[in-house]
C-alpha cells in the first residue's frame, strides 16, 4: 500500500470510528468510506511562489456560518490542468500554516459545493524553500462541514475558484 492509499485508510478508519469524527452516531454506522478520485500524477505539482510582501494585510475569509477568520496572502502559483492554464493563491494563518482553499469546476457536481482544501496540516503542502512548494491535489478534502452543519468552515475567495477541473482527492460525500 503506498502513501496515499494509508492515508485514505487512516482517513476512512478516522472518519467512521473516532469520537471526534465530524460524521454523527448513525452515519458512522453505516459509513463505509469515503470516495475518492483515482491518484493522479498530473496533480502532484512542484510549484514557484510568486510571493506577496511580507506586510500583506490579512484578509477576512467568510465561513459557511456567517462567521469570519483572518489569513494572509501568502502568493500565488500557475499550473496547468488538461492543458488549460490555472493558478491560485496560498495563504498562511497566524500560526505560520499554510492553507489553500479551492473551488473547481467539479464542486457541486462531482466535489462539494463549497470547495475543498490543501493545508499542510496533511502531506498536500510541503514548503521546499523559499518559494519553492510541493502542492498535491491528491490530498485536497472536504471541510468537515461538508459532513455536519455543527461546523464552521472558511470558504474559498474568488481568486481560487478556478474553471478547470481538478479530479483528485476527496470526491462529494453524500
Amino acid at each position: 500500500m503506498g502513501q496515499l492509499e494509508h492515508f485514505r485508510h487512516e482517513v476512512d478508519e478516522f472518519m467512521g470510528q473516532h469520537p471526534q469524527s465530524p460524521l454523527d452516531h448513525d452515519q458512522r454506522h453505516a459509513f463505509t468510506g469515503l470516495k475518492y478520485y483515482d491518484s493522479s500524477d498530473d496533480l502532484f505539482l512542484e510549484v514557484e511562489v510568486e510571493r506577496f510582501a511580507d506586510d500583506e494585510p490579512t484578509v477576512v475569509m467568510e465561513t459557511n456560518t456567517g462567521d469570519k477568520t483572518e489569513y494572509r496572502r501568502y502568493g500565488t502559483f500557475s499550473f496547468e490542468v488538461g492543458g488549460e492554464e490555472a493558478s491560485l493563491t496560498l495563504y498562511i494563518d497566524s500560526h505560520g500554516e499554510f492553507f489553500l482553499p479551492f473551488r473547481d469546476s467539479t464542486s457541486g457536481k462531482e466535489t462539494y459545493g463549497a470547495g475543498r482544501y490543501l493545508d499542510d496540516h496533511r502531506p498536500s503542502i510541503r514548503h521546499l524553500d523559499e518559494d519553492r512548494f510541493e502542492i498535491d491535489f491528491n490530498y485536497a478534502y472536504n471541510p468537515y462541514c461538508a459532513y455536519s452543519p455543527a461546523y464552521s468552515c472558511p470558504l474559498p475567495p474568488t481568486e481560487n475558484w478556478l474553471r478547470v477541473p481538478i479530479r483528485a482527492g476527496e470526491k462529494d460525500f453524500k
